[in-house]
Parts: C-alpha cells; sequence; structure tokens
C-alpha cells in the first residue's frame, strides 16, 4: 500500500515559493483586473461653476474673467484655474468665449480701438459675436455653454463651433 509521502524541507521550501507566487500575483493582479474592467464612477454634481456677477459687466465690452473649476480625470479629480472671454450682449444676454483662438489656440486678446477681438499669432480677427473676420481661423471662436441665474453667470463646458468662418 502506498504510504502518504512526509513532508521534507524540499518540499515545504517548494509549497511555500508557489504560495508566495500565487500571493503577489493575486496583490499585483487583483488592481490591475479593477482598473481594466471596471469604470470610474461618474459625478451626478452638475458641471457649472459660477464665475461673476454680470451686474458688474458693461454692455457690449468683453472682460476676460478667471475662475476655479474642478475636472475629473479617470479617478483623478483636478481643481484647474480657467479663463473665459464674457461679452454681456443686453440685459440678459450674456456669451462666454473659450480663451484659444480656433486657428492654433493662440491666446486672443480684446482690442478697444478696433472693437473685435485679435489673436497675436496669425492675425485673425473675430467680431463681438465670436464670427471670424479675418485671417486663417476656420470658424468661429467656442463658446462655453452658459446660463444665468439672477444676475449670476454660470459656466458649463466649451462648446465646439461647427459653422465655418
Amino acid at each position: 500500500m502506498c504510504e502518504p509521502a512526509q513532508p521534507t524541507r524540499r518540499r515545504f521550501h517548494i509549497t511555500s515559493i508557489y504560495g508566495l507566487w500565487t500571493i503577489i500575483s493575486g496583490a499585483l493582479g487583483l488592481p490591475a483586473v479593477i482598473y481594466l474592467l471596471l469604470p470610474p464612477r461618474t459625478r451626478h454634481r452638475d458641471e457649472w461653476v459660477e464665475v461673476t456677477d454680470i451686474s458688474s459687466l458693461s454692455l457690449n465690452q468683453p472682460e476676460e474673467i478667471t475662475f476655479r473649476r474642478t475636472r475629473k480625470d479617470g479617478w483623478k479629480m483636478i481643481s484647474e484655474k480657467a479663463a473665459a472671454w464674457v461679452a454681456r450682449i443686453s440685459e440678459q444676454e450674456v456669451v462666454a468665449y473659450a480663451p484659444q483662438c480656433t486657428h492654433l489656440g493662440c491666446a486672443y486678446h480684446w482690442d478697444e480701438k478696433q472693437k473685435n477681438f485679435l489673436c497675436p499669432c496669425h492675425t485673425s480677427t473675430f467680431g463681438i459675436d465670436g464670427k471670424v473676420l479675418d485671417g486663417p481661423a476656420p470658424r468661429p471662436l467656442d463658446r462655453y455653454q452658459s446660463k444665468l441665474e439672477g444676475t449670476k453667470l454660470l459656466l458649463g463646458p466649451v462648446v465646439q463651433s461647427d459653422e465655418e468662418g
């Protein structure tokens, strides 16, 4: 009859090594599997950020506003500084433009003498309505989604302009 094998030092070490390999593989593999198979949790909070009180804005005089917003990048929350050019068109109508030119992403500014936005990189110009007046820019300025709550201006994500300039 077969007797059970007696534990030997060699068998003990081999079993220990395989056991450690199993533990290490599980410790490294489980987070990788979770990362690959489970999506990050989505926030159910609004993405709107309060940026200014529109009563402080002059009519047809764009102003560059800086604000802080929180952006979610996968599992990481990033607080970042952002900017927008905000123009009050009427008493209850406000538009907010992303601060990059639609040609190559340069920062533009408001030219008070010409009453338009001017990109210094390639001299694209845009009207206060965001439309291309001159230069190589392929489309109007991109806008932030915006809404008013009383006199407070709230900005959402940037919406790319689709119409040709």
